[in-house]
């Protein structure tokens, strides 16, 4: 059986400039500035580690930061559902077909491994009805660091199944040298797609164990 483990932004859809609008909004609100989110790359990064990132070069210094983040969460969450336009959105190809197939087998187990905040996680998902396929997953609640959240994904992959999964028995689908550095330093095996902003010799280089130009290459595997 194998465990199969998606990133969502780059990997299952994009949602445009809109979530970066929202985050904006929502980490002001709270703490009444931040750093220069035109220079920052949000791609593959936590949402708390991005809020971490902004905020303290604002200024502002992780104990500051860290007991109010739960704050921006609730009200960043409560944006997202009320601002997130579908229109401005795309799924990006292969993914309904590949997750319709995999999730028809019966020696495959879907869940996901994304830096979202999960509430926002699953607002994304929603606009396109992908939640069904995902039970469960490690989100940015769950760490700071993407590399926090393998382990949280096993786990919770073993409590829903009653399986645990070895880490090769796993495998992490992504878009950013992030999502392989992750999946890398705990033994499980990554398929890049080049679907995000990292190119596909780039995550090549960076230990990706199959690269693929996006998920209509591995539709009917």
């Amino acid at each position: 059986m194998r465990l199969i483990l998606f990133d969502i932004d780059g990997t299952l859809l994009e949602c445009g400039h809109q979530v970066r609008m929202v985050l904006v909004a929502s980490l002001v609100e709270v703490f009444g500035r931040i750093g220069n989110i035109d220079r920052y790359d949000l791609s593959g990064r936590t949402d708390p580690r991005i809020a971490l990132d902004l905020l303290t070069e604002a200024g502002l210094s992780e104990q500051e930061i860290l007991p109010r983040l739960p704050e921006v969460r609730t009200k960043y969450a409560a944006r997202l559902e009320r601002d997130l336009d579908r229109q401005g959105m795309r799924l990006l190809p292969g993914v309904s077909e590949t997750l319709e197939a995999l999730a028809r087998r019966k020696d495959v187990v879907l869940g996901l491994v994304t830096g979202n905040w999960e509430p926002g996680a699953r607002t994304k998902l929603s606009r396109f009805d992908l939640n069904r396929f995902f039970d469960f997953g490690a989100f940015g609640c769950d760490g700071v660091e993407r590399s926090d959240l393998p382990p949280v994904a096993l786990e919770r992959a073993e409590r829903i199944t009653g399986r645990r999964f070895r880490p090769e028995e796993a495998l992490i689908v992504g878009d950013t040298i992030h999502d392989v550095a992750c999946a890398k330093a705990h033994g499980i095996p990554v398929l890049a797609v080049a679907t995000g902003r990292t190119t596909a010799e780039t995550l090549r280089e960076g230990g990706a164990d199959r690269v693929v130009a996006d998920l209509t290459e591995i539709a009917d595997w």
